[in-house]
């Protein structure tokens, strides 16, 4: 099997990619004290630099660590440009707004980034020139292994006091050991002020980001006495594991004397210098389009074609069911850049086919759901490839007629959805592909039965080929608002996506195929959990043979 089938799975679920920054010897802005540094990200997209994230400001630092992580999707077949740009602000809202707040900037691809893992870069002022010893990190690792998070509440007992005329104002970092010794900020919590005994607020994270999906490696929490001067007073530390914090999962909280090195080495007597305390722990489990697949839920994809008059005589040149031996028409163009790829995700690689509008033989009487193959106890098509060839062959034999009525064929494969339900496992969810060149006849009908699978596990995916008004389906794909029954019964979720051919006709086929299945991974992930139906164990024999 050729590669761009075994790269499919990453081409509808994008790796994720952590970026962490840090920065050495920036540029000192401020007269009375050091610089506030804050790093904005961007990526070139469109003719333009777009920015789509930004660091936290750590306040009277030249040597910042920042904890705020980028989450960037990784597509080993694009060309993903990233631009890094420091800036010594007063907050973290008006970032960039004066020339004199500019630190420096670098550019990079995310591919070199991840090829290296670790890049350091000279920072350059914006007239090109390097704005001295200023550098900056950055440190990819790929999201990979589980998707889960947890979330936790810290509190602390009795801290050493570090202040004279008040008391410590405590703050958190919390960092993982890395296998070479390196340690690798995760989070900092807020400042809680002038209280010895403080209570953190709860945050989210990710188990990766946490400790790298290993239960047993090394955590250090480190808690410091805030200073607005940056030179933050240590009170101590804690070394522990996330199996050890489990054990708050259970309702129980888990403590950790908090010590100072120094401290204990100096003092006989010394037993802490506080008390550390994780008060909550809870694991989330989150799951992904890939756990599902991977967990053996087969894609089931079955086409519609329309054959209404509208089209077109098929032998005039003109028809949008022309055959030219040059050059595919429409429909073919939009069966083959969507069932391509929905294919790799069914094992046996058998289509059901089925047209609608046409008067078909022995008695020519108008259906709307008739096999292409004219086998109506097996539908189903020996691959995409089988599949245009029942169409070419099914063209002669048929007389385009109408009137254009969809819900007949959304109907039978909701009824196979059903059937589905009933396993309360997931195995097989459904894709119907319509591809169609008009105004929809049944509208009432194709809005109620819409809306009633939408609670079941399937999508519509709606190709229109021509340059007829294609209003009804823009009201069936719900991007503009919540699909309504005649009745008034609201979609329970949006499993409808339209495009017209039109829109990509001078566009690569693997355009078309991108817009069109953009939204079935989360409508599979949204079914499931929904319905609180986890993927299956991970099944090697699920996936894509090479």
């Amino acid at each position: 099997m050729s590669d761009s089938k075994e790269n499919q799975p990453v081409a509808l679920g994008a790796s994720r990619v952590e970026l962490r920054i840090s920065c050495k010897n920036l540029l000192d802005r401020d007269t009375l004290a050091k610089s506030n540094p804050c790093v904005i990200l961007k990526i070139y997209c469109e003719g333009q630099w777009n920015e789509i994230d930004k660091t936290e400001v750590i306040k009277s630092n030249l040597n910042p660590v920042f904890s705020k992580v980028f989450d960037v999707d990784y597509f080993f077949e694009e060309m993903q440009n990233l631009l890094f740009e420091v800036y010594d602000t007063v907050d973290n809202v008006n970032i960039g707004m004066r020339d004199d707040d500019f630190l420096g900037s670098t550019e990079c691809t995310l591919g070199q980034i991840v090829s290296q893992t670790k890049v350091t870069k000279p920072l350059l002022l914006k007239n090109g020139k390097n704005a001295g010893k200023s550098t900056i990190t950055i440190t990819a690792e790929e999201v990979s292994g589980t998707n889960d998070f947890v979330e936790l509440a810290f509190s602390a007992q009795k801290l050493d006091n570090k202040d004279l005329f008040s008391k410590s104002d405590p703050f958190m970092e919390i960092y993982k050991i890395n296998n070479d010794g390196t340690e690798q900020l995760v989070r900092r919590t807020e400042v809680v002020k002038n209280n010895l005994n403080p209570k953190w607020e709860p945050f989210r994270v990710s188990l990766h980001s946490l400790c790298s999906c290993d239960y047993n490696k090394q955590l250090k929490f480190i808690i410091y006495d805030y200073d607005s001067s940056g030179k933050h007073d240590f009170i101590g530390e804690v070394q522990t594991t996330f199996n050890a914090m489990q054990a708050a999962c259970s309702g129980k909280e888990v403590q950790w004397n908090c010590i100072n090195p120094k401290y204990k080495a100096k003092k006989r007597n010394y037993k802490n210098s506080g008390v550390v305390v994780l008060t909550h722990c809870k694991v989330e489990k989150v799951h992904t389009f890939l756990d599902y697949i991977m967990g053996g839920c087969q894609i089931h994809f079955t086409v519609a074609i329309d054959f209404t008059a509208s089209n077109g005589e098929p032998r005039n040149s003109q028809s949008l069911h022309y055959i030219d031996s040059s050059q595919p028409n429409e429909y073919l163009k939009a069966l083959s850049a969507v069932g391509e790829i929905c294919q790799d995700y069914d094992s046996d690689k058998k289509f059901p086919a089925f047209g609608f509008g046409a008067r078909i033989p022995p008695n020519y009487e108008v259906s709307h759901d008739f096999p292409i193959n004219f086998k109506s106890d097996n539908p189903e098509c020996e691959e995409i490839s089988g599949v245009i060839e029942a169409y070419k062959k099914c063209l002669p034999k048929i007389k385009l007629y109408g009137p254009t009525n969809v819900s007949p064929i959304i109907n039978r494969i909701a009824q196979l959805a059903q059937d589905e339900v009933k396993s309360k496992v997931a195995t097989k969810y459904y894709i119907l592909l319509i591809i169609t060149d008009g105004v929809v006849t049944d509208m009432a009908e194709t809005r109620e039965i819409v809306v009633q699978a939408s609670h079941l596990p399937m999508s519509i995916i709606i190709v229109g080929v021509g340059n007829a008004d294609f209003t009804d389906m823009r009201i069936l794909d719900g991007d503009e608002g919540t699909l309504l029954s005649p009745k008034g019964e609201p979609a329970m979720r949006d499993i409808v996506q339209f495009v017209p051919f039109r829109d990509f006709k001078n566009a690569a086929a693997s355009a078309l195929a991108k817009c069109v299945l953009a939204e079935v991974p989360k409508q599979v992930v949204e079914y499931y959990a929904s319905k609180g139906i986890s993927p299956e164990p991970y099944k090697p024999s699920s996936l894509v043979a090479n």
